[in-house]
């Protein structure tokens, strides 16, 4: 890329969501991880300052280490309340992005006390910390899809659905939402906006993410890619469970809109919003495993179902029709140029150290995303 199409390119992102993120000041929790590195990035390219909050980078390798980002980086626990209000006293954000979670199913039946600290007390420390910090005018708390009491329905479902959730990890994200409802009616109540505060408070919930840079344990797609690269065959333990594949991109497109709408003062999106595929992205774990192998045929799986394995829900989808009508957003890529552009990630990593970070973001801004 020459430098007329690299200055273009800048131009374009600083001018994405109305310029809303360009020389603001925006903090990340969960900065480290997979989610927030990619957010991070994108912001930055955005021209945005960003600072973040989080533990050390959670896997090695690490997209967040890879990337090498030019920001403001504290490492701390959600759980510590003192040190968070610090950072946020010291940097003084306008919006701050929530991801920092413990995020993983499997791990919340070994680690149910950690697990409800983190995300339960953890996302109330953040609220209590936005609500001390007087810069703080919009907040995007992000959760799952597993925050849903699932009932294994065929249909989405909606934000006004029960929140539940079987294992510890999907109860306590139910939790979290509930701790984000109170602090909307108690602290940052819509008809006391631009009276008695000045916070606009929303819940994003999507699930299913996939994209390069993603090496946590007991995921599927990391589980293919860690396989592969070492000439390994994965295990796939639960190959009938269905579930809706969307790439990274996709959800943080969604929690950029909803920050730009609070940002701008429009309370009416100040609530809970789903950010999901189409219904055609919703397939089974296997299929997956067989749509990847066509873009990297060195891959080699079998399956060995457990029995004794610790439950998770087999059939889970969002209704997004809300997204969709109200905030305008809608899927870029489908499911499978989503692993197309996954495998291609990681492929590029493997074979010749080369990261496909901003070529994907480049990509998924062109078609509209």
């Amino acid at each position: 890329m020459d430098s007329t199409q690299n200055s273009s390119l800048k131009t374009h992102h600083s001018k994405l969501f109305y310029g809303i993120y360009s020389g603001r000041k925006v903090l990340i929790t969960g900065h480290t991880g997979f989610k927030g590195s990619w957010l991070a990035y994108w912001l930055l390219k955005m021209g945005a300052s960003v600072c973040g909050y989080s533990l050390n980078p959670p896997t090695n390798p690490s997209h967040f280490d890879l990337l090498k980002l030019e920001m403001e980086s504290h490492v701390g626990d959600i759980r510590d309340s003192k040190r968070l209000l610090a950072v946020l006293a010291s940097f003084k954000p306008e919006i701050v992005f929530h991801l920092a979670a413990q995020p993983l199913v499997r791990l919340s039946y070994r680690e149910p006390r950690e697990t409800f600290e983190t995300n339960v007390m953890g996302t109330l420390n953040v609220l209590e910390a936005c609500r001390q910090t007087d810069s703080v005018k919009a907040i995007v708390n992000i959760t799952s899809d597993k925050c849903y009491e699932n009932r294994e329905w065929v249909w989405g479902y909606r934000e006004n659905d029960p929140m539940g959730g079987f294992d510890p990890y999907s109860a306590s994200k139910g939790c979290a939402e509930l701790v984000a409802s109170c602090y909307r009616n108690s602290y940052f109540n819509l008809e006391k906006y631009d009276k008695q505060h000045a916070v606009l408070l929303a819940s994003c919930r999507a699930g299913n993410v996939i994209g390069g840079g993603d090496w946590a344990l007991d995921r599927l797609v990391p589980d293919i890619m860690k396989a592969v690269s070492k000439g390994e065959t994965v295990i796939i333990r639960n190959p009938a469970a269905t579930r809706p594949w969307q790439h990274v991109l996709e959800p943080l497109s969604g929690y950029l809109l909803v920050g730009q709408r609070l940002l701008e003062g429009k309370k009416e999106f100040a609530e809970a919003w789903n950010f999901g595929p189409s219904d055609n992205s919703s397939i089974s774990v296997e299929e997956v495993v067989k749509a990847i192998q066509k873009y990297w045929p060195r891959i080699n799986y079998k399956i060995e179902q457990d029995k004794t394995a610790a439950h998770e829900a087999n059939l889970l989808k969002l209704d997004c029709s809300k997204a969709h009508i109200k905030l305008g957003w809608k899927e870029t890529w489908n499911s499978i140029e989503a692993f197309e552009k996954t495998t291609n990630w990681y492929r590029n990593y493997y074979e010749s150290g080369n990261l496909s970070t901003e070529d994907d973001i480049n990509r998924f801004v062109n078609c509209g995303g």
